[in-house]
């Protein structure tokens, strides 16, 4: 097992990333190469930024991994914003997935506050 497999944000941005590829299967199908690819691509862009992240050599280079991260999680709340202002998404799929990405933008912040005092 990896380092960043362990990691609870990792995790969570996994199960993020599931939920979005779910909530993006209703999105009409001439969206699939726009909203749909750009939501898709931004939440797996989250985990794999914490992976790619943690095999760099200092914590300032995890924590710049980090902050890309968490530039990508926004994406996905701007996305989802516009998903669900033209009606390709529910309220309850729109709120369970800003719900989340509020909590995996703490733990973000917090794993990244984390490195910086151990420098």
């Amino acid at each position: 097992m990896f380092g960043f497999e362990q990691l609870d944000v990792w995790q969570k941005s996994i199960e993020y990333a599931d939920d979005v590829y779910r909530v993006t299967r209703a999105f009409p199908a001439d969206e699939r190469f726009g909203l749909t690819n750009q939501l898709r691509r931004a939440s797996v862009s989250v985990s794999s930024n914490i992976a790619e992240g943690s095999g760099r050599g200092s914590n300032p280079d995890f924590s710049r991994f980090l902050e890309i991260a968490y530039g990508s999680l926004m994406e996905t709340v701007s996305q989802s914003t516009v998903a669900k202002r033209q009606q390709f998404c529910n309220d309850d799929d729109f709120q369970k997935l800003y719900g989340e990405a509020e909590r995996i933008a703490r733990m973000l912040s917090g794993l990244r506050n984390s490195l910086g005092s151990r420098r």
